[in-house]
């Protein structure tokens, strides 16, 4: 164990480091040029094998920072490639001298460097591996029925093995709560239990504490075994001191930023060794003879059983997984980052017992992932809340572009998020074909990308959005109540997660009435409201019907203050678990019908309805002149300014006017890529290109900053006449038109960054425009129901195939990634004759497209098929480099 005064110097100095929110936008001014780099994106950084050799690991490191990436989460996983000592490729055991050498190593590279490292504390995931014996690893409990004759007397009671127990047995006519009765488990010698005989056959049903088997995925070499009982503070200690304390020694005295927990898929858990005595501990009453109800779900008991049931597995997880490993973070001097959501079932309050929430998935029309974090960030206080990025954009592997990248951000910001985690960047060995590695279901954000140019200004973007969103506080106006007692209460066996049924209740037309009435909102739940009430102006409960006294006793005092309630379908009516529960259940009805006579409170039939009822009570934070449900917003709030982050997620243009619930005196537009900022007047003209994005400042005071100048005559049509230069190439094409060069047979294959250049003659006359600005062209929007394998991507096919960096005169004018396709080039150009150089980065698709997809049937034979590409039927050389048209554009004359 580390020195603790130690660890306590290093947890204030991380505490430290995180930037305080500013609270006045002169502050927010002072950074928008070159945000703090604490809120560059990260990436998680896959080791495969492990087999990873120190001269790599600090290109790779080197080559992040200088594509604008703060940071890595280091994540081994399976290997790649067999031994080979003259590829220097070595697979070490995780957890090895070795491995723990070059941990130790990229920690000591990434801090010289200003990088942040964060540990994921295990190989793979869920947590667990060799060190999880039988009876520390995941544990379910387990139904078997036996057929017995009419005339038996006694019954062979199940067979157990290792890491089992026999719980309770059961005899009757039927798998049936009313008609089974208990019998008694003491066996004879041969094994049997008597039981009485009977005119008819019967069923013995016997329940057994059992185990998942569950194996961690994706495991690194030395990393396999079973994935260890997250219910079980036995199991969860001995995973921090076999594996946690080891990892963090090889970090000496500059432990890492955060360490992190993956989302939690311990699939089929839902018991522990002593679950029994703590559910009666807990809830009052004895589980056992409720199991068959919990199993079949029949009985008029059966659907409090198990809320009691699934809610004892959330307070188990809260205190004997999540709150040590965040107890030990801190005691180590560091902090506990953790995607807090999937099974068991954690809840949206089970967040507040980690230092730092995750969130992942885009859907921000939908029930979220995403904003369970964020949600519980702004509750509990959390100012930074991450998000896992891009895990399943565009399949397969490398078809991803930067435009996607944006399309997903755009997404998770409007939910919220103010910091990336991209998933990811592969380890590469040297000598490997380009591109290099992937992870088998995942985008690829290396440099080896061919459209790697232009990281530097999509992390720019992301890094500036980031930031802006950790300023001031949160401001969305509608909370939606997770009732998660009617979800525990409809669980099952095998399948116990708040997360993966919530759905039903956070339905996407909810969501969507409530984005389309110009709120954005929050999660809350009944935990959250009894410790900190209710902070928005309005509530939305989703046809709640389960709901504790005490809660209700919150929400009134809600509505006395002022706050106002939507609920969908009735008010609650029953208690939320068995015990006692004719009297509470009738005491919810009556304080739920003394709620619902009050006046702020409203009662619509169905979630339709959400949208004009809240219009009713609330006016919009965002209202469109036309209503466009594509069009996201997310609003921070300073003490003398908001910040509206606007987004178009759509693939077509938005043309709109907008007005805001913000009263300030001044107004401004702000440019995500750049931080430059020009007037805007109210009620604002909202003209976004697909995909674009902008954020809105209205404050009390702004300095004075231009006009809006938009570029809108054509000054030269530069479509024709350009050369194209390949690597490696001595001779230039002469393209007569613009066209792909997978057109071409002996390019149709490379990957890569081909240079276009064009000489152009101006007059005077044209350059004394305001703005000119290189327009590269609008597009073409795809079809909005194409079959996309995994995850999302952006539905638009740009005119530069994927991205470029434009010079003028030699001198670098910008980048080219996403609509608008446009570069200002004002002050660039000169009278006479003017040269353009456009260097395009196209996708890696296109050279793994020529060639044979690599053979891991020996590696499989080694070490067992740990991983299977994903989509590899997709893979084709895609359109690639300028395609037109290029025109110069320019503004009034001045």
């Amino acid at each position: 164990m580390r020195n603790p005064l130690l660890a306590a110097v290093l947890s204030c100095a991380f505490a430290a480091h995180a930037a305080t929110p500013s609270t006045t936008f002169a502050d927010v001014a002072a950074h928008l040029q070159a945000p703090p780099p604490d809120a560059r994106p990260m990436m998680r950084w896959w080791w495969f094998g492990p087999a990873v050799q120190k001269p790599e690991l600090e290109r790779e490191i080197l080559a992040m920072k200088a594509g604008g990436i703060g940071g890595f989460e280091i994540q081994p996983v399976y290997p790649m490639a067999l031994d080979d000592a003259a590829r220097g490729i070595r697979n070490v055991p995780y957890l090895s001298p070795d491995f723990l050498d070059a941990v130790a190593f990229a920690n000591r590279t990434g801090r010289a460097n200003g990088m942040r490292v964060d540990m994921t504390l295990a190989s793979g995931w869920p947590y667990g591996g060799p060190h999880v014996t039988v009876d520390h690893a995941a544990a379910r409990l387990r139904q078997a029925v036996v057929e017995v004759a009419a005339s038996a007397t006694s019954v062979a009671l199940p067979a157990v093995t290792n890491g089992e127990t026999l719980i309770a047995a059961f005899v009757g006519t039927a798998v049936d709560p009313a008609a089974l009765t208990p019998i008694a488990l003491r066996a004879g010698l041969d094994g049997r239990a008597p039981i009485a005989p009977a005119n008819m056959p019967r069923k013995v049903v016997a329940y057994i504490a059992s185990r998942t088997g569950q194996q961690v995925k994706r495991a690194a070499l030395g990393a396999e075994g079973f994935v260890l009982d997250h219910l079980s503070r036995n199991a969860v200690d001995h995973h921090l001191a076999t594996v946690a304390e080891p990892l963090l020694k090889a970090f000496g005295d500059t432990p890492p930023y955060a360490v992190f927990s993956d989302s939690l898929e311990v699939y089929n858990t839902d018991w522990t060794d002593d679950f029994a005595a703590e559910f009666r501990k807990r809830r009052g009453y004895d589980i056992v003879p409720h199991l068959p109800a919990v199993f079949t779900g029949q009985g008029p008991d059966a659907a409090a059983v198990r809320r009691d049931w699934a809610l004892t597995q959330t307070e188990l997880a809260n205190e004997r997984y999540l709150t040590p490993i965040d107890d030990w973070a801190r005691a180590h001097g560091t902090r506990f980052r953790s995607q807090t959501y999937g099974e068991p079932a954690v809840s949206l309050s089970s967040t507040r017992l980690v230092a730092l929430p995750e969130g992942e998935g885009p859907q921000f029309r939908e029930f979220s992932f995403t904003r369970l974090a964020t949600s519980a960030g702004h509750l509990y206080g959390r100012a930074v809340i991450s998000a896992e990025t891009w895990t399943w954009l565009h399949s397969p592997a490398f078809a991803a572009t930067p435009l996607d990248m944006k399309a997903e951000a755009d997404r998770m910001l409007l939910q919220g998020v103010n910091q990336f985690v991209g998933h990811g960047w592969p380890y590469t060995p040297p000598g490997t074909p380009e591109p290099g590695y992937a992870f088998y279901a995942a985008a690829v954000f290396d440099d080896h990308n061919p459209w790697w140019n232009v990281m530097p200004e999509v992390t720019g973007y992301l890094t500036r959005m980031s930031w802006l969103m950790r300023q001031g506080e949160p401001a969305n106006q509608v909370a939606v109540l997770l009732p998660n007692d009617d979800v525990y209460a409809s669980l099952v066996p095998g399948k116990v997660s708040l997360s993966a049924e919530m759905h039903k209740y956070v339905t996407p037309a909810l969501t969507g009435r409530i984005l389309d009435a110009g709120q954005n909102l929050d999660y809350i739940d009944a935990d959250a409201i009894l410790a900190l009430g209710v902070r928005h102006p309005v509530l939305v409960m989703p046809h709640v019907t389960r709901l504790a006294p005490a809660v209700l006793d919150k929400l009134a005092e809600y509505v006395r203050g002022g706050g106002r309630i939507v609920a969908v379908g009735g008010p609650p009516s029953l208690a939320p678990g068995w015990l006692d529960a004719a009297r509470v259940s009738a005491t919810v009805a009556a304080q739920a019908q003394a709620l619902f006579a009050h006046p702020n409170v409203r009662v619509v039939a169905d979630d339709d309805a959400v949208g004009a009822a809240l219009t009713a009570v609330l006016a919009p934070d965002m209202r469109l002149s036309a209503q466009v449900a594509d069009v996201g917003f997310v609003r921070r709030k300073l003490a003398d300014a908001d910040l509206y982050f606007i987004a178009n997620t759509s693939n077509h243009p938005v043309h709109a006017q907008a007005s805001f619930a913000a009263q300030r005196k001044a107004a401004a537009w702000l440019d995500p890529d750049s931080g430059r900022m020009t007037a805007a007047v109210l009620p604002a003209r909202l003209d976004l290109a697909p995909y674009e994005s902008r954020v809105l400042v209205l404050a009390d005071a702004l300095p004075a900053v231009p006009a809006p100048v938009a570029a809108t005559t054509e000054v030269a049509d530069l479509g024709r006449g350009w050369t194209l230069r390949f690597p490696g190439q001595d001779k230039a094409q002469r393209l007569d038109t613009l066209r792909s060069w997978t057109d071409v047979d002996a390019t149709r294959y490379f990957s890569g960054v081909a240079t276009y250049e064009k000489e152009v003659d101006l007059t005077a006359a044209q350059l004394a425009l305001a703005r000119l600005v290189l327009d590269f062209g609008s597009g073409t929007p795809l079809a909005t129901t194409p079959k996309v394998p995994a995850g999302m991507r952006a539905m638009f096919d740009s005119p530069v195939r994927e991205a470029a960096q434009v010079w003028v005169n030699g001198r670098h004018a910008g980048a080219v990634w996403h609509p608008p396709y446009a570069v200002d080039v004002t002050g660039l150009l000169r009278p006479g004759r003017n040269r353009i150089e456009v260097r395009v980065g196209n996708s890696a698709l296109n050279v793994l497209a020529g060639r044979a997809l690599p053979d891991y049937r020996l590696l499989s034979a080694r070490y067992g098929q740990r991983f299977v590409p994903q989509d590899t039927a997709l893979i084709a050389p895609q359109p690639s480099g300028l395609l037109g048209p290029v025109k110069l554009m320019g503004a009034a004359t001045r």
